[in-house]
């Protein structure tokens, strides 16, 4: 089985049509993508919506998350709510 596309020939019959690989990058037609600077080069974009947390506020985030989770099970075990098993 071929996976290349076939057109009909005129004659009843079918013949290949040969695919020549499209280069996408002709289709770029803004300047965003850098088809009108020189050399073809892109542009440095900033990502406005990329602000990243500061190590300290990740940090007290994760810790706290830590800390409130074991306060919940040791108030769990205190109050009966759980119990060890036996």
């Amino acid at each position: 089985m071929s996976l290349q596309l076939h057109r009909p020939d005129g004659k009843g019959g079918l013949e290949p049509q040969p695919i020549e690989p499209a280069d996408w990058r002709k289709q770029l037609r803004s300047r965003r993508w850098g088809e009108a600077l020189p050399g073809g080069r892109l542009p440095r974009l900033k990502n406005t919506e990329m602000r990243p947390t500061s190590v300290i506020l990740s940090i007290a985030f994760w810790g706290g998350l830590a800390f409130m989770t074991f306060a919940i099970v040791v108030i769990g075990y205190a109050t009966g709510f759980w119990h060890f098993g036996g």
